[in-house]
């Protein structure tokens, strides 16, 4: 299949490199790539070729969270209309979390807010000592709605409640302290650190591997379709709160939003 903002790559031994290709948008998640990715994940999880797929990104971003033009039909969109795109996002990401694959993060760029969710649902990531993360949605008076699901069973809730409402920026170690990050690695040697990830799975059944990974899912957290709706439901409602009017008004008209002095 033919796809426009990602590409999917598959070598000889049943490697495939999922790729975010828009890197003159940072990879944002638009409506098209949420709609690709959730394709993908499908294709994927049915070729019995496939034994591992390593998530990446091209450009100086992993991923930078929602595309500006999905945030501007937001901004005037009813709630219902909201909702549906918040469950849109959130299904693509419970498909990715629940890839019968193993899911290894390449994270060679930066990640905000929805790069971390995409991110939090590797089964592991491994990045660059020089990324930088953040959940960057409290700066716009919006919250970590969608992703926070998969987030919170990366992190756990203390350490997730370092850096989930105060928008700072991170690097790789204290993402790695984070749980968000297994290993935060020069960039001459990510791609060796990746390998080192993918080669175990060779010497594994691969439909007991789909069963392990399956069975751990079930004994973690429980992201449910209720707590996906609860999750679209809380950013709807974050939408409709002043500070969401004035954060991303004042985000789009290039100024400070009014709690910044």
């Amino acid at each position: 299949m033919t796809y426009e903002t990602i590409k999917i790559e598959t070598d000889e031994r049943g490697v495939a490199t999922l790729t975010l290709n828009q890197p003159e948008k940072h990879n944002a998640l638009s409506p098209l790539m949420v709609s690709e990715l959730t394709t993908a994940a499908s294709e994927l999880g049915k070729d019995e070729k496939i034994r591992v797929v390593v998530l990446t990104g091209t450009g100086k971003s992993f991923c930078a969270g929602g595309d500006l033009g999905w945030m501007r039909e937001q901004f005037s969109a009813s709630r219902e209309a909201r909702v549906e795109e918040a469950m849109k996002l959130a299904s693509m990401l419970r498909d990715l979390n629940e890839l019968p694959k193993p899911l290894i993060g390449r994270i060679q760029g930066h990640a905000f807010g929805g790069g971390i969710g995409m991110m939090a649902v590797c089964d592991i990531a491994i990045g660059t000592e020089d990324v930088r993360f953040a959940l960057t949605e409290t700066r716009l008076g919006l919250i970590p709605a969608t992703i926070s699901p998969y987030v919170l069973a990366r992190m756990g809730e203390g350490k997730a409640r370092r850096v989930f409402m105060s928008g700072k920026m991170f690097q790789g170690y204290e993402a790695v302290d984070l749980d968000l990050l297994a290993k935060a690695v020069p960039v001459d040697v990510l791609d060796e650190a990746i390998e080192a990830e993918i080669k175990p799975y060779f010497s594994t059944a691969p439909a007991a591997v789909t069963r392990a990974k399956a069975y751990a899912r079930s004994l973690g957290p429980v992201i449910d379709d209720k707590a996906i709706l609860r999750s679209a439901e809380a950013l709807a409602n974050a939408w409709e709160t002043p500070e969401a009017v004035e954060g991303v008004g004042a985000f789009f008209e290039k100024r400070k939003p009014n709690w910044l002095t």
